[in-house]
């Protein structure tokens, strides 16, 4: 099990991070803070298991952490930002919460693939970003995404997404997390390196 001292440094860098950084946009109308906190809730209000409201809250962390900056897309580049998000969110929690972080950009080419009015409900920014990261799958992607484990809860997590993106919403903010965020840590018992 991990210790408490262990988990509330790790919870203290996610807030750091989104203290320094939840301020940028990258093409949304909501800050990246105000997207986490709404798509948060949603998972929250849905009922969602903890790993999936955590991964609601962090899946897009390595928006925070790429290097490029917030105006990457409109430089035609894909930041990847799903792999980052896993691969940091791995060093405390487990794949209950990282495996949907990881696969919530593929869950929205797949569900655009395979149901087009979805593709009408993406804001700019998702239209966007789903031309650079490959546009909708193809069927062996779409059957290659199906048989991932993690799949179902992706796709949930692309319903948060889409959801957490409306301007001047109240919701709890993400310090009201984190209590969740050192359970999840604990659960996974891992030690984050620093």
């Amino acid at each position: 099990m991990i210790s408490l001292s262990a988990a509330d440094a790790f919870v203290a860098e996610l807030a750091d991070l989104f203290a320094r950084f939840g301020a940028l946009h990258y093409g949304e109308d909501v800050s990246q803070l105000e997207h986490a906190i709404q798509t948060a809730h949603h998972a929250k209000v849905d009922g969602a298991p903890p790993a999936l409201i955590v991964a609601a809250l962090l899946h897009d962390v390595g928006h925070l952490m790429q290097k490029i900056g917030d105006n990457a897309a409109d430089l035609g580049i894909d930041t990847h930002h799903e792999h980052i998000s896993a691969g940091y969110l791995a060093r405390a929690f487990g794949p209950e919460v990282t495996e949907p972080v990881r696969l919530h950009v593929a869950a929205k080419r797949y569900r655009v693939a395979v149901d087009p009015a979805y593709c009408e409900r993406l804001s700019k920014a998702s239209l966007q970003s789903l031309a650079l990261q490959g546009g909708p799958m193809s069927q062996a992607e779409i059957e290659a995404f199906r048989a991932e484990p993690a799949a179902a809860a992706a796709w949930q997590l692309r319903s948060y997404d889409e959801a957490g993106k409306t301007p001047d919403i109240e919701v709890a903010g993400f310090e009201s997390y984190a209590d969740l965020l050192r359970d999840q840590i604990d659960r996974a018992g891992k030690i984050p390196v620093g």
